[in-house]
């Protein structure tokens, strides 16, 4: 006869298979976290190998002479500053006669190398008359060249840069004439045609100011409608609807908010199109709800012993939550603003519908002003043609990923410093 098994056999086999199934179970989650985790280096990665080259800038060092017969007698900005810098090179390559040539020689160096020449005429007006060694921008091509993005080894029709300009920046570089230096100008301007005079400094700024508007509404909008329905509203279906729709709104697309602010503020309220104006209202409408339901996950969270223990001595409602229900909920409240401004920063779709796609060369000097924004900054030149947009386009995604990084890791701070454990 077979011998029935017994108990604690039957409770021990029970016990091997889900201990087996159970560490199958960890297994599988360790590795979609390393699997998370490899992806997203690879993506950082990624990111910073092709954003890095925009950090530095190619530029050509010239002996440029201020000839007094290109400068006008009261008005500087009048002068022919891209003469100069045609000068200078044809004093390099004498042996460069053709019309064709020359315009090829005259590449070398970017456009915006005129504009550097004002500034440096306004600052100092005892240039003119005198010659000095100046380094100017590289063309967007010729930087593209000197960082190895474009081989010698292709056949001259397959590369912008022809047979000859290689031979000229070959020259150059064996004279010291050529150096590679950190990119300032990716920093200080703003948006441009070139590459190679292309800057985020216009996206940050409209960025700021947008974020402050955004700040300004949605942080006492937010926490008061909170405080309301937390501690003030009934609970009837009107309350119960009103918070129903406020969890739904968490959860729609951001572009619906676009379509909202265009349809209210640009059509009716006819505010100016692309400003930070308009796109600080479209992200209060879209941040409103998660701030709403962080600061009322942050006031149950206080014991309602603390609030019994104010009523207990005399307190009136109000003094209860502002002086001690309010204090105490605070570091939660600006926990969860935080991460809805992190996310505002890091819209877009809702600022295209409002016009913030436009081209916006100059730095916005005011709420009301056009202004681009980071994000919008980055679709801009990511749809951009020219090869040299790409490294830019990684690097104001990395400057982008730093903003966030830093607006995160302030929530995790102050979610640490004053959380309280009751």
């Amino acid at each position: 006869m077979n011998k029935q098994p017994s108990t604690m056999e039957l409770v021990n086999r029970g016990l091997a298979k889900r201990y087996r199934r159970e560490r199958n179970f960890r297994r599988l989650g360790l590795s979609a976290i390393v699997t998370s985790i490899c992806f997203l280096g690879l993506l950082f990665i990624s990111i910073a190998a092709n954003g890095w080259p925009a950090f530095f800038r190619t530029e050509i060092l010239l002996n440029i002479h201020f000839d007094k017969s290109e400068f006008g007698v009261d008005n500087l900005a009048a002068a022919n500053y891209g003469a100069l810098v045609k000068n200078s090179l044809r004093v390099l390559f004498p042996g460069v006669k053709g019309r064709r040539d020359k315009r090829k020689l005259y590449k070398l160096v970017s456009s915006g190398a005129s504009f550097t020449l004002q500034d440096m005429v306004r600052h100092d007006p005892s240039l003119i008359g005198t010659t000095r060694k100046i380094w100017l921008p590289a063309d967007d091509e010729v930087d593209l060249f000197n960082k190895g993005y474009i081989a010698r080894d292709l056949p001259e029709s397959d590369r912008r840069l022809k047979d000859n300009q290689i031979h000229w920046i070959d020259t150059l570089s064996a004279e010291g004439r050529i150096k590679k230096s950190f990119n300032t100008i990716f920093f200080t301007a703003g948006d441009s045609r070139e590459p190679e005079l292309a800057g985020i400094r216009g996206a940050v700024v409209g960025s700021l100011y947008t974020l402050i508007v955004t700040l300004a509404l949605s942080f006492p909008i937010g926490v008061a409608a909170a405080i309301y329905l937390e501690e003030f509203a009934p609970c009837n279906r009107w309350t119960d609807l009103i918070e129903v729709n406020i969890n739904n709104l968490a959860a729609v697309p951001s572009i619906v908010f676009g379509l909202l602010g265009l349809a209210v503020f640009l059509n009716f309220f006819h505010m100016p199109r692309s400003s930070p104006l308009v796109g600080g209202l479209v992200l209060t409408l879209m941040t409103l709800p998660t701030i709403i339901i962080a600061s009322r996950a942050s006031l149950k969270s206080v014991p309602p012993s603390i609030r019994e223990a104010a009523l207990g001595v005399g307190a009136s409602r109000m003094q209860t939550i502002t002086h001690h229900i309010l204090p105490l909920a605070l570091p939660g409240m600006l926990t969860g603003t935080i991460i809805g401004m992190a996310q505002a920063l890091g819209e877009t779709a809702p600022l295209l519908m409002i016009g913030m796609v436009a081209f916006i060369v100059d730095v916005p000097g005011g709420f009301t002003d056009p202004a681009a924004v980071l994000p919008v900054q980055i679709y801009l030149w990511a749809d951009s043609p020219e090869r040299a947009f790409v490294a830019l386009t990684s690097a104001a995604i990395m400057v982008l990923l730093f903003f966030l990084i830093c607006m995160n890791g302030i929530a995790v701070f102050f979610r640490r410093k004053f959380e309280r454990r009751w």
